[in-house]
């Protein structure tokens, strides 16, 4: 299994007093899978398809990571 911690972790609303921090491609796509406030749309299946190859070694970590940052803006959840 390869590392793919994300050099800083995103940080994700979950309602307007409470966070997440999301570290790596694993729990992206956890998270994406079970907590996503919207499922579909280009940027979702885009981080999910990232994290995925990011997690079997045939995707950069920074990528995923970027996949999931522009995801997490389009659902309005990232944390500015």
């Amino acid at each position: 299994m390869s590392s793919d911690l994300w050099d800083k972790p995103i940080e994700l609303m979950i309602d307007s007093d409470h966070f997440r921090s999301v570290g790596n491609s694993r729990d992206a796509v956890a998270y994406l899978m079970s907590s996503w406030p919207t499922k579909g749309g280009k940027s979702f299946s885009a981080a999910r398809r990232a994290c995925l190859g990011a997690i079997d070694g045939k995707v950069d970590s920074a990528t995923a990571k970027l996949a999931f940052i522009r995801a997490a803006e389009e659902a309005g959840i990232l944390r500015p």
